[in-house]
């Protein structure tokens, strides 16, 4: 196989789904739905409902959403929601499997068993919008709320008693809250203007809602964020005793609101967010949290996962709303992406004046070749702390790992990063391969992707 070229910088680029949206373009052929999900297994798929709203942008975000909507937006996009909703189900139904518009469970064929509401800020919906879309993925799709994990992102700033209320009582298992730092100055470096004691606030009222499971997103890598002020943030989080925790490193990305922060590399942001990573890792780890992967820990006393908790790069994935993704064997598939403020909103306003019957078609994506899959399953693999299982990888691909990565894993494993368990088949990163996530995941991009990422005009 061939490599990426060589880098030197452990934060090349964050991998959350495989191939990345700046790969996807149109499909002439607007292949039809029902055709895509016609020989698909349909009895665990995975539900992810997107909203692309915002009170603020934050300065390091590059998600698709926009700041605020004028009034009859949200409706709007309600709307457009429930007819693509419709469109999918019809689809859905075509192959052979119904949905019963107002049964959740017993079905036929098709079976959800994950569901999720990202963005954006699915928060920034009022209590009665929030209780539409959780009609939405019920009475449309056929999604049973109260029988499958539902995982919520939300600001401190929407987590409002209402909406949380609403989430708590239509079945929602786990509730992420961006607080990124408990330090006003940092957050402001950030941009994202807030006060701790509206955060500290905001924690109070999702701890009295009762959702399972809490987890707080900080960042490390803020300007003026040192390993002391590091730790406060961390011990700061840790008071509320979370679930689970995620660690991001700060990234500056293009048309984003830091974008002119920084100009080519930079070592010792480098070796600071490297630093300030072990220091998080090592307290988390000693105050009884499990490493899941670079980013994410749990509590290891937390309520136990099921196995079909949410994994955004499931195939059998249904994505709702102008920034989701959808995922069959053969295609991945979405709509426009963008980052430019102005662009994002032409895309959102184009996806609400659109008909129902717009939405029977897939418009953007990527073909998922037999290689393509590979690299996804590997990818998603080893960046998770229990690695790859060897003989699930050869029993889907009828190929050994090795076979098909060799030297990149040869690679790995002489940096120290890749150990071969033999006692359980697996494939494992060590802490230090762990630590460089995001070095080896881009490692692993075909050359096609690759390209194809470099030629993205950036909008």
């Amino acid at each position: 196989m061939t490599l990426a070229p060589p880098s030197s910088s452990p934060y090349r680029n964050y991998v959350y789904a495989y191939p990345h949206k700046t790969a996807y373009r149109r499909l002439p052929e607007r292949p039809r739905l029902d055709a895509l999900w016609a020989r698909e297994p349909k009895d665990a798929l995975s539900l992810y409902l997107h909203i692309p709203f915002c009170e603020v942008r934050c300065g390091f975000c590059n998600l698709f959403t926009r700041i605020g909507a004028p009034d009859g937006l949200t409706a709007a996009y309600l709307d457009a929601l429930d007819r693509q909703a419709t469109a999918v189900r019809d689809a859905l139904n075509a192959t052979g499997n119904g949905i019963d518009d107002h049964a959740a469970t017993g079905t036929e064929g098709v079976r959800f068993v994950t569901a999720a509401f990202g963005g954006g800020t699915p928060t920034f919906l009022t209590a009665a919008e929030l209780e539409r879309l959780c009609d939405i993925a019920e009475h449309r799709m056929g999604a049973d709320l109260r029988a499958v994990p539902l995982s919520v992102e939300a600001s401190p700033a929407t987590a409002t008693a209402d909406r949380l209320a609403v989430l708590a009582d239509r079945g929602a298992t786990r509730l992420s809250l961006g607080v990124q730092s408990f330090i006003d100055t940092e957050a402001r470096a950030a941009v994202r203007p807030q006060r701790r004691a509206d955060v500290e606030a905001a924690l109070g009222r999702v701890r009295e809602a009762a959702i399972p499971v809490l987890n707080i997103d900080l960042i490390y890598g803020i300007d003026g964020q040192t390993e002391a002020t590091w730790l406060h943030s961390l011990d700061a989080a840790l008071a509320w005793h979370p679930e689970e925790l995620y660690l991001y490193p700060l990234y500056v990305r293009p048309l984003t609101g830091l974008d002119r922060r920084r100009d080519g590399p930079d070592p010792d942001w480098d070796a600071q967010r490297l630093r300030l990573y072990r220091l998080g890792r090592d307290h988390l780890l000693a105050h009884g949290y499990v490493q899941h992967s670079m980013r994410m820990f749990r509590r290891a006393d937390a309520p136990a996962e099921g196995p079909d908790d949410y994994a955004c790069q499931t195939d059998g994935m249904i994505g709702l709303g102008c920034g989701a993704r959808s995922y069959t064997a053969d295609l991945h598939y979405s709509f426009d992406y963008a980052v430019d403020m102005h662009e994002i909103r032409g895309i959102i306003d184009d996806y609400v004046s659109r008909p129902a019957a717009d939405f029977a078609h897939a418009e953007y994506g990527r073909p998922m070749t037999p290689d393509e899959s590979r690299r996804r399953h590997l990818l998603q693999s080893l960046l998770q702390a229990d690695g790859l299982p060897a003989a699930d990888y050869r029993a889907r691909f009828g190929t050994d790992p090795a076979d098909d990565f060799g030297p990149a894993l040869d690679g790995f494993a002489g940096r120290g990063w890749l150990e071969h368990d033999t006692a359980s088949g697996r494939l494992r990163l060590t802490p230090e391969g762990l630590a460089h996530s995001d070095a080896i995941g881009p490692d692993l991009f075909s050359p096609d992707v690759r390209a194809a990422m470099a030629a993205y005009e950036r909008k």
